[in-house]
């Protein structure tokens, strides 16, 4: 029996996210950090639009880095 917890939240998805689109976490954090001060949505939408990123993973990169700020 593992004693480890299972990790809850944004954080979740990050093994799928670096599988997926082939890039750490941390550059994605840099591409948000770039961005400027945008809202929540508007950060979302820079992802899924000039980085072609579903919803979802969206989401949880900007929920995992605004909870960091």
């Amino acid at each position: 029996m593992s004693t480890e917890e299972p990790v809850k939240g944004p954080a979740s998805y990050f093994p799928s996210i670096e599988k997926k689109y082939g890039k750490p976490i941390a550059h994605w954090m840099q591409v948000l950090e770039k961005a400027g001060p945008l809202k929540h949505m508007e950060l979302v939408s820079h992802l899924k639009t000039a980085h072609q990123l579903g919803h979802g993973h969206a989401n949880a990169l900007v929920a995992w880095f605004s909870a960091k700020r």
